[in-house]
């Protein structure tokens, strides 16, 4: 046991070497602003943080630090759901319309209602979004979106698959978990949460509504680009990514999963891990909130976030009692996950991004090549457009967004990890665009 446990020390990445993934992820690949990074194993606690508060704010982040954690947020409500019913005031299987006004109809499915655990476990048969958000704000996407616009879409939404059949992620349903527990305990949820986790852990950097002194700590969020980006709020679906917290809150908080920290959420947060759902493919379960990843018989609990301007990671493996947090005020397709593994598994290997796209100025004459609509399927189209020296696209039933040249034929947005490039005929006009996202390639003609 005692050369078991000198071979773990041995493994696990000093400061220095977490020092220089941070600094080659911000320095030289600019694939990100500030990152802060927490470890907690049986010999303490350690911090490791690189980067600024942003590109003209030259303050240092650090693990007092507050970010944005997104749908790391859908873990805490997933806490609250398990000491709920350890405290017997629900059980997971109870249908969720049982803590919602009369007049919601929840949608059923082969006589079989949706339950709170079908909820956490993202296999509840409801869409990722409710087709009802406006988005009037698309840099602040989830502000305007009220409970009676949510249980208006509840009410005359239909099943597509029989529920607890298959999992697909959903903000909407982790944001709906908020509300039916919330309104199980004559609360809202930030201060369902204050009660159960934040207060009992002494966790009072993690809220949604920040005090004068934390949003002072606050670092600002940016887009792909490392332009600013906008926070964003989440007044109705809290429950799936409303959380603001600190490096420090966070490891208390993964520390207390790992029984480094006596609460009285212990026996819940023992019981989260045992609620299994087949997930994303083999190897990889959801309990309730926690992802599981399963590698050469080890077993990953974690999580990730992200809004317009951050993104986090939060893991622990049980049986090495290693825990970490990875927070950063930068959105990126990659995110900082590769990081957060990694660090829990020295065999994960870090991605290869490439460094951040460059931007050119082209004449804004080139862009009427291009101009026009493309079309993938019958139903949906991508537009462009051109307004004085700027470029534009917008796909079907969504915002416009500005493209940005890095070639002549290449350009790129900076609100999401997305590319365009277009193939053109003999006279130099556009016969097709290529959007490039997520790793897909998909042509429309024009």
């Amino acid at each position: 046991l005692l050369v078991a446990a000198i071979a773990l020390r041995a493994q696990a990445p000093t400061d220095a070497e977490i020092q220089a993934i941070l600094t080659d992820r911000i320095d030289k690949l600019h694939q990100n602003v500030g990152i802060a990074v927490g470890i907690v194993d049986a010999n303490g606690r350690r911090f490791v943080s690189y980067g600024n508060f942003s590109v003209k704010d030259p303050r240092p982040v650090g693990n007092d630090t507050v970010f944005e954690i997104g749908s790391t947020t859908k873990v805490f409500t997933s806490t609250i759901l398990a000491d709920m019913v350890q405290r017997g005031e629900v059980s997971l299987d109870d249908p969720v319309a049982k803590y919602l006004p009369a007049d919601v109809k929840m949608p059923q499915r082969g006589g079989k209602q949706i339950t709170l655990v079908d909820l956490a476990t993202h296999t509840s048969g409801l869409p990722t979004l409710p087709s009802n958000m406006a988005l009037k704000d698309p840099n602040n996407p989830y502000a305007d979106y009220t409970v009676a616009s949510l249980f208006q879409f509840l009410s005359s939404y239909e099943l597509t698959r029989d529920i607890g059949s298959k999992f697909e992620y959903s903000n909407m349903g982790a944001g709906l978990l908020g509300q039916a527990l919330a309104r199980r305990a004559g609360t809202d949820y930030e201060a369902l949460i204050r009660a159960r986790i934040t207060g009992p852990l002494k966790m009072e950097n993690t809220r949604i509504a920040l005090s004068p002194e934390m949003k002072s700590r606050l670092a600002p969020g940016h887009n792909f680009a490392r332009q600013p980006a906008a926070n964003w709020d989440f007044p109705t679906l809290a429950g799936a990514g409303a959380l603001r917290s600190d490096a420090r809150d966070m490891l208390t908080f993964i520390a207390a999963h790992l029984g480094y920290v006596e609460s009285p959420l212990a026996p819940a947060m023992a019981a989260m891990t045992k609620v299994r759902r087949p997930a994303f493919g083999p190897q990889s379960d959801i309990a309730l909130a926690w992802l599981v990843a399963t590698r050469e018989g080890r077993e990953i609990f974690w999580h990730n976030g992200g809004t317009g301007g951050y993104r986090s990671f939060m893991g622990y493996d049980p049986k090495s009692r290693v825990g970490v947090v990875v927070l950063s005020n930068m959105m990126t397709g990659a995110g900082v996950d590769d990081i957060g593994m990694h660090l829990l598994d020295s065999s994960v290997p870090l991605a290869k991004l490439p460094a951040l796209r460059t931007e050119i100025t082209l004449d804004p004459k080139i862009f009427d090549r291009y101009t026009g609509v493309y079309q993938f399927t019958p139903a949906i189209t991508l537009t462009f457009t051109r307004e004085g020296a700027r470029m534009f696209t917008q796909l079907t039933n969504q915002p416009k967004f500005e493209i940005f040249a890095e070639s002549e034929k290449e350009f790129f947005l900076k609100v999401v990890d997305a590319q365009i490039s277009f193939e053109t005929g003999e006279d130099g006009r556009a016969t097709a665009a290529i959007l490039h996202q997520l790793g897909r390639d998909q042509k429309a003609k024009r």
